[in-house]
């Protein structure tokens, strides 16, 4: 008999909220992006509304106009160290890039976190594009896009093998003998590669879940193929029901290619929530929010997204028709707000204010009620298996979510009223890899 399907939740810690502006509203913490509290805070409340995650973005540089909003700045593999000591439950999802990372280092991190937790921790995989990151790491311009993607897979082939290079049962502790460890149980991964030389084996007994969940996020087709060999859940971003099934399909053909099935991989779609008593009293907290946000801000940040002058884009003019798919920029984003804009037939101005300040994903404004029946459209035409969300201001756009929405997705019957796990596997539905040694064993 089949399981049924259940609804999947994480909350995006934007720092003080999807809006840019969010830091300026009443209740905000300007500081909340510099306080672990703030994080922990955020993690409680979701672990109160049953999520299945927590989930951190990662951004080694200052990538954004830091003299008008908070950044993503604290590592976030420390941060979520911090939530696990304060939480019991709730997964703990954190990005590393395999673009200015080694994959020892982030296997020993992810391992380390996922013992220190109980098993709770999943990698974001992404690669990085942009030049703000690259110069602090040594380079005068971002790695080409293709180049990115062959080290990624390398990478994330690598931390799996060093994460399987204990057995189960490696670890002995036999006080009595004086045996510790049965070394032939730890193997060395001798790893010879284009991009990498790793000889292992990993110094920490395999973790908790056998992996960490693996997640990934990108819609270009090289980040398509990536999240089809190896991504357990996958973040989208697609504007509309149709483009997020479109995107389902291909990435499920794609993983079917690889042997894998489709219960294997979970769509998590990207939604921002902007919630209101009222469709008025939601519609008068989007604008409040807008109004905080300088046009200068929203038009940078949008030809940073498109990668074009911005003195091409007329605030009341449709986007230019001959935007490029960047070559080595990032295409996620790109591929959604171009979506957008042709699908509405928006002028750029009216872009800005689609966005909301974001740079790509989809926003429901509206009642909790309104936004369970959107939520509960998308799940059962199996346009996404859940979402990542991301409320307009942190915690209390949150805490809004979690009292008012998610009662009405229980009551039918689409979402948990308690954990039934311990491990972020278990909330996920997502079966525990078989290391490869006992697999030869057999």
């Amino acid at each position: 008999m089949s399981r049924k399907r259940e609804l999947h939740l994480n909350i995006n810690i934007l720092h003080s909220g999807f809006s840019p502006a969010a830091w300026r509203m009443q209740g905000s913490d300007p500081r909340a992006s510099f306080d672990i509290n703030h994080y922990i805070n955020v993690a409680r409340i979701a672990e109160r509304g049953t999520f299945d995650a927590i989930f951190l973005a990662d951004q080694a540089a200052i990538s954004d106009r830091v003299d008008f909003r908070p950044l993503t700045s604290l590592e976030p593999t420390i941060v979520l160290a911090s939530v696990a000591a304060h939480t019991e439950h709730i997964g703990l999802i954190a990005t590393a890039s395999t673009t200015y990372n080694e994959p020892y280092n982030i296997a020993r991190r992810f391992a380390t976190l996922d013992h220190a937790s109980g098993g709770r921790v999943g990698w974001n995989i992404v690669t990085s594009a942009d030049l703000s990151q690259s110069r602090n790491f040594g380079l005068e311009k971002p790695v080409a896009h293709q180049s990115r993607y062959e080290r990624a897979e390398e990478f994330t082939s690598v931390v799996k093998a060093l994460w399987d290079s204990w057995e189960e049962d490696a670890f002995i502790g036999d006080v009595a003998s004086g045996r510790f460890v049965d070394t032939s149980k730890v193997h060395a991964i001798a790893h010879r590669g284009k991009h990498f030389s790793v000889h292992g084996p990993h110094n920490v007994p395999r973790p908790p879940q056998g992996h960490p969940v693996i997640v990934q996020a990108g819609g270009s087709n090289d980040g398509r193929e990536l999240a089809a060999r190896h991504a357990e859940a996958v973040f989208s971003a697609s504007q509309s029901l149709e483009e997020s099934l479109d995107y389902a399909r291909d990435l499920r053909t794609r993983a079917a290619r690889h042997g894998r099935t489709p219960d294997s991989l979970l769509i998590l779609a990207g939604l921002a929530t902007i919630i209101g008593s009222s469709e008025a009293e939601a519609r008068r907290r989007q604008e409040e929010l807008r109004e905080l946000i300088p046009l200068e801000y929203s038009l940078a940040r949008l030809s940073g997204v498109l990668q074009v002058d911005p003195g091409r884009l007329k605030l009341d003019e449709p986007l230019p028709d001959d935007i490029p798919l960047p070559a080595d920029g990032g295409h996620t984003f790109f591929r959604a707000t171009l979506a957008l804009a042709q699908r509405e037939q928006l002028t750029v101005r009216g872009l800005i204010r689609a966005l909301n300040g974001g740079t790509g994903h989809r926003t429901i404004v509206g009642t909790p009620e309104a936004i369970a029946d959107d939520i509960e459209k998308w799940f059962e035409a199996g346009a996404a298996d859940g979402f990542n969300l991301m409320p307009d201001v942190l915690p209390h756009g949150l805490e809004a979510f979690v009292d008012e929405v998610v009662p009405i997705l229980r009551r039918r019957g689409l979402f948990r009223k308690e954990y039934s796990g311990r491990t972020l596997r278990d909330h996920l539905g997502l079966s525990r890899p078989v290391n490869p040694y006992a697999i030869a064993a057999e």
